[in-house]
């Protein structure tokens, strides 16, 4: 049977065949690391799962209005005004099933068929498949230490064409964890609106920054759609709970959008995060922010013994994006004998870059420091044989 020609477009996540994997040797008696999925060794915090069960308990299981509830699309807006001193309207806040849902009303308003989207490369390839899905072509720009790992404005300029329709970016980012500054956050978002195009935002790793202070790209223009999650920062991955901010003039067509295609996201998961933002829980979150950047440093120091650190280390996220050349060109190969020789998974670059992912490797530093160490390694043996 002929399916949809745009799902042909669609590459496998070639992570969640490898996290199958691992799991199954884990069944089997290995001792598995596991440093290849982007989801920290945190249960939700206590708050959240209080507030959880408490609304299940009270009958809260009903929808919800498409955009959210009302008193959590304030707490975002609330969060907002907090941390980044920007007045948003919550009107502008549509709460949505996961980071995923938010990509999705965005992709589906903002191209289509014949359009095109600047993204770097490497990205979370989610992002371009967003896109094709929605018949856009995506233009991945392979990006460096020379841009910090970031599409910058003057790639924006030397890439933009005439059918372009959209700008993506991500910082923090997946997979290499680095981040943009205001001034070159701010300096994407003017060329983009000068050449007449939209901006679009993921800021899903936004609360996870080590070295400089959280940003938002909506404290710097009303106009940037941005993307944002309760799973990586707040600790909610199994919840599926985001949001979408869009300008004031997409609300409207973006809820009718989000009538159609999800109703509304899990009542009991937006009161359960309504707790999220509660001093008790931010005092949790923080603590764990601290502890992930102390898994970064350990990871960087022991990396280093092997030659593998990164020249510019990662600001934000969970994860370090290493080039493996010198031992492989193949690097889905690399990760599975890795897994099978020395029950260690991380992620091939593949699954990220267009160009270059054969070079790289992801790995999460999502577990904790004697684990990390032990990991590294682990992976000395298996670069010593190699």
């Amino acid at each position: 049977m002929p399916w949809n020609s745009r799902v042909a477009q669609i590459a496998p996540f070639r992570v969640m065949s490898l996290l199958e994997t691992a799991q199954a040797r884990e069944a089997a008696g290995h001792d598995v690391i596991h440093l290849e999925v982007g989801e920290p060794d945190f249960a939700t915090p206590e708050p959240v799962v209080t507030a959880g069960q408490a609304a299940v308990a009270a009958g809260h299981t009903r929808y919800t209005p498409a955009a959210g509830l009302p008193a959590l699309r304030e707490a975002i807006a609330g969060h907002y005004a907090e941390h980044f001193a920007t007045d948003i309207d919550p009107g502008r806040i549509l709460v949505t099933p996961g980071a995923s849902g938010a990509l999705l009303l965005a992709s589906q308003l903002l191209v289509g068929s014949g359009d095109r989207v600047l993204m770097a490369d490497p990205n979370y390839p989610c992002n371009r498949h967003f896109m094709a899905l929605a018949g856009a072509e995506v233009d991945a720009v392979p990006v460096g230490l020379g841009s910090g790992w970031q599409l910058d404005a003057g790639l924006v300029d030397r890439h933009w064409r005439a059918d372009t329709r959209l700008a993506m970016l991500a910082t923090p980012s997946n997979p290499t964890g680095h981040m943009l500054d205001a001034q070159q956050l701010a300096g994407v978002a003017e060329r983009v609106a000068a050449h007449g195009g939209e901006l679009l935002v993921d800021e899903i790793y936004q609360g996870l920054c080590y070295d400089i202070a959280p940003l938002s790209v909506a404290s710097m223009t009303p106009d940037a759609f941005v993307v944002n999650s309760f799973s990586k920062y707040f600790g909610m991955t199994g919840w599926r709970l985001g949001w979408l901010l869009a300008p004031e003039a997409a609300v409207e067509p973006l809820t009718r959008l989000a009538q159609n295609v999800f109703l509304a996201a899990s009542t009991p998961a937006q009161y359960a995060a309504l707790a999220a933002f509660t001093p008790e829980c931010r005092e949790i979150l923080e603590g764990r922010r601290r502890g992930l950047g102390r898994r970064r440093d350990a990871l960087l120091v022991a990396l280093a013994r092997l030659g593998l650190a990164p020249s510019l280390p990662p600001q934000g996220a969970f994860y370090l994006w290493l080039d493996i050349s010198h031992y492989s060109r193949d690097s889905q190969g690399f990760c599975q004998r890795l897994l099978e020789e020395e029950n260690v998974a991380i992620t091939p670059g593949i699954d990220f870059a267009v160009t270059g992912g054969e070079d790289h490797v992801r790995i999460a530093f999502t577990t904790s420091i004697p684990r990390l160490e032990e990991a590294v390694n682990r992976l000395e043996r298996f670069l010593a044989r190699q």
